[in-house]
């Protein structure tokens, strides 16, 4: 109140000077601003702070810093654009029908090359070790409980996890922690050579549907399942939900089920898988019978010779595996960005022939339908010529990345080896699909008839012929089939798409 006393003084001395009428007719005018003031004052402290005020009381959005998102190590960033996706003119030479469709695509990372052994050794080394850990805290082997978190600093409880930031004492181990160690491990019978037990390396991962959980028939409240005011809610609806779910049994064996229940809570989303994750090297004899090829089997994938050659041997299960272990260790090391990061996965059947076709859309990876280029050299590791696979420079895999990347920066996505897409296999292919970023998913229970169980394979690989390695040339597998020739490379949705004008881009050519 002192200052509005003040300020009623001041003014009345302005006004002092002229006759006592004048001088009412103003003061009474000046006091009533200031009163206006004051009321707004009020107003402001009952309905807001200052920011009303500032843009004149309109509406002008909530701000906040924008999220840059880094480039994820390893992988390439590609544009969202439009391509006619499959075979403009009929495949003369298989008789094979391949229907086109224009599709637009956002943009999303992709992993520059194939997804490498030492990459997927990493993923085997890291379930390998979190068991070890795990004895290493179980009274029956090691019985250190360092090893498990299960307070935090404060003393309170939280969920029990494994400690990583304490180390495998691999060279002076206890006697307990030797046989906790020595535990994954199994001697040939016949030639003694210790090796990991592969049967026991499982890693389980859990995935929520989203977008199963967005459909509006899932609704745990009954009144959002129809807008239509003139459908009568039936609160007691039961609605049946599928889920995957997954667990060990007696003998220590997985046993995936797909179960059926009323609709209760959210945890019917959330699904359980459990995969053993050692790649089958026996795919070396398995898939070519009468051949040689035992020396592969024992050193492909175990040699640090391969270390950059292109992981083979894995299924899709695996691969998808994968993709969730990548995202949980990527999330462990971030801060609180890490609510924006989209979980690595497998691409899209679309997504692949988007990126591999590059920026011109061209029917290879790269300019033109030759195999070589003008100083002779190939393209590609693929089978130029009957049974010559060695007339490109190599007999099986190449090391990835040693031929040119097409003109989004990615290598081999034509031969080298075949890769996994998320799709699911269709006779019809892109005429099921939809023009804007399509994706046919089923995941296929244990009862499923096999043929519901083929995914997608895209961009051939080092036994299959030139017209086999086509951007745009689709083949399957079994998604529990492993194989000598098909490996498998992640993507990633990008954090946010940015606008962009055309006129600007016109403008700055």
């Amino acid at each position: 109140m002192r200052t509005s006393k003040y300020t009623y003084y001041i003014l009345y001395m302005r006004h002092s000077s002229h006759d006592n009428k004048d001088a009412v007719r103003s003061f009474g005018g000046l006091v009533g601003v200031v009163l206006s003031f004051a009321s707004a004052l009020l107003l402001t402290a009952c309905m807001g702070t200052g920011r009303a005020m500032m843009n004149g009381g309109e509406v002008t959005g909530s701000r906040s810093a924008v999220f840059n998102e880094p480039t994820p190590f390893g992988m390439v960033e590609i544009k969202r654009g439009y391509l006619k996706a499959g075979l403009t003119e009929n495949d003369s030479l298989w008789g094979v029908f391949t229907p086109t469709k224009d599709i637009s695509v956002d943009g999303f990372w992709m992993d520059q090359t194939e997804v490498t052994n030492s990459m997927y050794r990493q993923f085997v080394e890291w379930v390998r070790d979190s068991i070890i850990r795990e004895r290493l805290a179980d009274p029956m082997y090691g019985g250190d409980e360092t090893y498990k978190i299960e307070t935090d600093r404060y003393g309170e409880p939280v969920t029990p996890h494994l400690n990583w930031s304490k180390p495998i004492p691999w060279r002076k181990p206890t006697e307990d922690q030797e046989r906790a160690i020595q535990s994954v491990y199994v001697r040939h019978p016949i030639d003694g050579t210790v090796m990991l037990d592969t049967k026991q390396l499982i890693y389980r991962y859990e995935i929520f549907d989203y977008e199963k959980a967005a459909l509006r028939k899932y609704r745990l409240d009954a009144k959002e399942r129809n807008l239509n005011t003139d459908y009568e809610v039936n609160p007691d609806e039961v609605v049946m939900i599928s889920k995957d779910t997954a667990y060990l049994d007696e003998n220590g064996e997985i046993v995936r089920q797909t179960i059926e229940r009323p609709l209760s809570s959210l945890y019917d989303f959330l699904n359980t898988y459990m995969v053993q994750v050692y790649p089958d090297t026996t795919c070396w004899v398995n898939d070519f019978p009468n051949a040689n090829n035992e020396p592969y089997m024992k050193l492909y994938f175990s040699s640090p010779t391969y270390n950059d050659y292109p992981v083979v041997g894995v299924t899709w299960e695996q691969a998808e595996a994968f993709c969730a272990w990548r995202t949980a260790y990527l999330l462990r090391g971030l801060g609180p960005e890490a609510r924006y990061i989209q979980r690595y996965r497998l691409p899209t059947e679309i997504e692949w022939e988007y990126a591999a076709r590059g920026k011109e859309g061209n029917p290879y990876p790269w300019q033109g339908e030759d195999m070589k280029n003008e100083k002779g050299c190939f393209f590609a590791n693929f089978k130029p010529d009957k049974g010559n696979y060695t007339d490109d420079g190599n007999l099986i895999t190449s090391k990835a990345g040693i031929y040119g990347a097409n003109s989004n920066g990615l290598y081999d996505m034509a031969g080298n080896v075949a890769e996994w897409t998320s799709t699911v296999y269709t006779e019809s292919g892109v005429e099921a699909m939809a023009d804007l970023n399509p994706q046919l998913s089923y995941n296929a229970a244990k009862e499923d008839p096999y043929l519901l169980k083929r995914k997608s394979v895209r961009g051939g690989s080092w036994k299959d012929p030139l017209s086999y390695i086509r951007s745009a040339w689709r083949t399957w597998e079994y998604q529990n089939q492993p194989r000598s020739y098909v490996g498998f490379r992640c993507v990633r949705s990008k954090a946010a798409t940015v606008s962009s004008s055309t006129d600007t881009k016109k403008k700055k050519r």
